[in-house]
């Protein structure tokens, strides 16, 4: 384990925040899920109202167009225990998942997709570009007291006329992110404690796993009982997930090592970002107690493709 980094609250009674992208203007951009809404939290803590988005808004990226593209999980159940605040199943008004585009000026909200080959989307969660401007994104599934519906991976294009499923049958999967040299996409499946990778041909396309019973390459599975969130990569190459249970960031490099970076007092930190001059500026989201940190790094993050 880690040293703990030197933890700042930035901001304090978010309603499960996650999503953060740390914008140019010093701002940082972060999701409300339990609220609704897209959010700007400023350096001094105050929480600008973006967007109303219904459902559950989740992973947020900056797309070409300098836009905020959300998945949109559908929404959960809430409770509230020993004060930090939990999702579950599938609420009552569950209507589906999708894709949202958010203008960062006016508000706007576009719907971009629904559904993919007659197949709804049932609660898409993370998302990163690529080089060429199209996006991957995580479908974490659904499920109620009986049964659990799988995830899936899927790749689309900014403009709202192209998607593709390209990997059916996941565990939860959660946050995705690409390696340095375009050449993996790595995914966090919440219940099993893994990291996958995948090997992109060319974009939305894989290559094949190392066997018919494996969907990709093993990064990891940790042995302790610790949920994996979303997550974002190193310039280095090593791949940062949040962290559930024991609430803080692990670390894995792409042989199967790992480190855990504990965040005190914390159950859940769900995602985090990267900034600032020499991208070591990061900012996390601990979402049960409705907080964003923000701490120094000990190595630079890896610049996403597009920001605003």
């Amino acid at each position: 384990m880690s040293a703990s980094p030197e933890l700042t609250v930035v901001a304090d009674g978010l309603r499960f925040p996650e999503g953060p992208v740390a914008l140019y203007d010093g701002s940082v951009l972060v999701v409300e899920i339990e609220r609704q809404t897209l959010s700007k939290v400023w350096p001094d803590g105050r929480i600008e109202i973006v967007a109303t988005l219904g459902g559950g808004p989740n992973g947020v990226a900056i797309g070409p167009d300098g836009a905020a593209y959300v998945c949109n999980n559908g929404g959960f159940e809430w409770h509230e225990i020993g004060g930090a605040l939990i999702p579950s199943h599938k609420p009552h008004d569950y209507c589906g998942g999708s894709i949202q585009r958010v203008d960062l000026q006016s508000g706007e909200v576009t719907l971009l997709y629904t559904e993919c080959g007659g197949k709804l989307l049932l609660g898409p969660n993370d998302l990163v570009f690529d080089a060429h401007g199209g996006f991957y994104f995580s479908d974490h599934g659904k499920s109620t007291d009986d049964y659990r519906e799988n995830g899936a991976l899927y790749y689309a294009t900014s403009d709202g006329s192209t998607i593709s499923r390209l990997k059916d049958g996941l565990l939860g999967p959660n946050g995705v992110g690409i390696s340095p040299d375009g050449k993996r996409l790595y995914v966090a499946e919440t219940p099993t404690s893994r990291v996958w990778a995948f090997d992109i041909i060319s974009p939305g396309v894989f290559g094949d796993a190392p066997t018919p019973f494996q969907p990709g390459h093993l990064v990891c599975t940790l042995p302790q009982y610790r949920l994996l969130d979303s997550l974002k990569v190193e310039a280095g190459g090593r791949i940062c997930v949040g962290t559930l249970i024991d609430g803080g960031i692990t670390v894995f490099d792409t042989e199967g090592g790992h480190e855990f970076v504990a965040f005190p007092g914390e159950v859940g930190v769900t995602n985090l970002c990267f900034g600032g001059d020499d991208m070591r500026d990061c900012w996390a989201t601990a979402s049960p107690s409705g907080r964003l940190y923000k701490f120094r790094w000990p190595r630079a993050g890896l610049p996403l493709e597009f920001n605003a």
